[in-house]
């Protein structure tokens, strides 16, 4: 999931795996009463092939979400359906209609809305992840910071000199936030799970949940670790949530009005927005997943941006990395806006912290706050991607386990220690597997929190960063038409630079003292007022909390083969159709 997946250049597609046929009840036509169902076949058309069937039925049309329910799939099968969320994408969705506008606010802080008459017309918001801003800083010119490039993007989106001076309609986003903010609710939630205690609180060890790559791989092949998932959505999705409750609740129009962009560092962030556990179905409806409205309409990636500027014929490195003269509107609660807009202080990425947003760190500094005198003791593993991290008490006594894991080839080895030993079959037999391990090597499993992230280097080595061998980086760096290793480090090097420094002080996460002013800082944040301020949401909107910021995972299983032998059937004859492949 970490390998570069371009919607430019995906050449790797092998054909379907077993499974890839939409369910029945999806299907675009009913078969006759008098067939047997098990008889009839349904062909997947692939892009530039044309359909070999003779018939007046509409092939079979797989979405997305579709392809989520799918466990067949073992190739790139996925990066291909995430083209649906693309830079096209954004231009045809602002295209399609006038812009909803706002007037306002009054005395009240009350907007009026107007253009409501047009069914198409869509309020347009906006997120935007700090990996992205750095990977677009480093492919600036020298000296410019993550924030100036975080300017760039507003530029782009929401003024006349990006998408709003062209296009059909003209149409801006309204809003456009840093998902730091909400990766600082993250954090807390996240701490507060861990050391927390509760019917609900995932089994120990507890594995961060923010990468969707390693979800989507622990609910294919390990389901067995899915108990250990932290159930804090990630800062995409609850920044999503946070937008779509919010707004539709003080705006007084459906979800489904609000558009909402995320531009992200990953492309499996693409996947994450299409799950149904991440829909107004959990927050307005029954709780239950379901094929309701994203709370994340589209996702695109750091390189996307660039292909979304040279769209409309617009240089983004051209763009002004100075504030917009025009800011942005006042958001419609007073509090959720010094959350979203803040302004009073800053909060800088720490190096120890890593490039994924620093779960781990925060956890590990929040136990240290609540014994004090203890030391964290860190211990590298075999190489920089495997970390062990203790908290010690001043008597020596290991208060609190953790360890980092990055890359599939290190998270291979950590769901192997989590795999729960197998009965034998013989009679008095000894369990095998996880039980058959040498003492010392079960030690491993005393973690209480583990940080996992499909990507070596953490998250701004995204597969949708913008990389050495990108043609745009080998003509602004003038770097070799092939860059090696070597070009490679240093390109990364500068993206980690630019997300490490320093904040302006005008754009910084507001994470002053709460109202009581209670200096309970942990590592520069302060969870009282972040507690507060999500209590306000849910009171705000009427949600209880935990439908709003919790989620869930489930197995997917493949249904391939255990049902009839004319499903095998179909298959091969699907493989005739397209050519074969197995």
């Amino acid at each position: 999931m970490s390998a570069i997946l371009s919607v430019d250049d995906l050449n790797d597609f092998i054909s379907p795996g077993v499974a890839c046929i939409k369910p029945i009840e999806t299907l675009p036509t009913a078969p006759p009463p008098s067939q047997d169902p098990s008889s009839l076949d349904y062909e997947v058309i692939l892009d530039g092939q044309p359909s070999s069937s003779s018939g007046s039925d509409p092939p079979a049309q797989i979405s997305l979400t579709d392809c989520l329910a799918c466990s067949g799939c073992v190739t790139s099968a996925e990066a291909v359906l995430v083209s649906l969320q693309s830079h096209n994408e954004v231009l045809n969705v602002l295209d399609s209609a006038p812009a909803l506008q706002l007037s306002g606010p009054d005395a009240s802080g009350l907007y009026t809305i107007s253009g409501l008459e047009n069914s198409q017309s869509k309020l347009f918001v906006a997120s935007v992840s700090p990996q992205t801003r750095a990977s677009l800083a480093a492919a600036c010119d020298h000296g410019i910071t993550s924030e100036q490039a975080g300017r760039m993007i507003e530029r782009l989106l929401m003024s006349k000199e990006g998408l709003a001076g062209g296009g059909k309609y003209q149409n801006p986003f309204t809003w456009m936030v840093d998902t730091n903010t909400a990766r600082t609710a993250c954090l807390v939630l996240g701490s507060d799970e861990v050391l927390g205690q509760g019917a609900n609180k995932p089994t120990t060890p507890v594995l961060t949940s923010s990468c969707p790559g390693w979800v989507c791989y622990a609910e294919k092949t390990h389901p067995y670790v899915l108990p250990h998932l932290s159930k804090v959505k990630s800062p995409q999705a609850l920044t999503g949530t946070l937008l779509k409750t919010t707004l539709s609740r003080l705006l007084g129009i459906s979800p489904d009005r609000i558009w909402h962009l995320a531009i992200m560092p990953c492309f499996d962030k693409k996947l994450e927005a299409s799950r149904e556990e991440l829909t107004d179905a959990i927050w307005a409806g029954d709780g239950k997943p379901g094929r309701g409205v994203r709370d994340v309409d589209c996702v695109i990636t750091s390189k996307e941006i660039l292909m979304l500027a040279a769209s409309r014929g617009i240089d983004f490195f051209s763009l002004s990395n100075s504030a917009p003269p025009q800011k942005q509107p006042p958001f419609p609660d007073p509090t959720l806006h010094r959350f979203l807009f803040p302004s009073s202080q800053t909060h800088k990425q720490l190096r120890p912290a890593g490039t994924s947003g620093g779960n781990l760190h925060y956890i590990l500094h929040d136990v240290q706050a609540r014994h004090p005198g203890s030391q964290i003791q860190t211990v590298r593993g075999r190489n920089a991607d495997v970390v062990d991290y203790a908290v010690v008490a001043p008597s020596g006594e290991t208060i609190f386990k953790a360890a980092r894991y990055y890359g599939f080839r290190n998270i291979q080895n950590l769901v192997r220690k989590l795999k729960p030993a197998k009965a034998s079959r013989m009679p008095g037999g000894k369990p095998f597997g996880s039980a058959k391990r040498p003492a010392g090597k079960a030690a491993t499993l005393d973690y209480a929190y583990v940080e996992v992230m499909a990507c070596p280097g953490g998250c701004t080595n995204g597969g949708g960063q913008i990389k050495a061998d990108d043609q745009v980086i080998i003509d602004r760096k003038s770097l070799p038409a092939k860059p090696g290793p070597p070009e490679q480090k240093a390109w990364l090097a500068e993206v980690d630079e630019a997300y490490f420094s320093a904040d302006d002080p005008d754009t910084g996460v507001d994470l002053g003292a709460d109202s009581g002013g209670n200096p309970d800082s942990v590592d520069g944040i302060y969870p009282s007022r972040i507690r507060d301020t999500l209590v306000h949401w849910a009171s705000m909107v009427g949600i209880p909390l935990d439908r709003l910021v919790y989620t869930s995972y489930r197995e997917v299983i493949s249904d391939v083969g255990k049902s009839q032998v004319t499903d095998t059937e179909r298959v091969v004859q699907l493989a005739g159709k397209i050519g074969g492949g197995w």
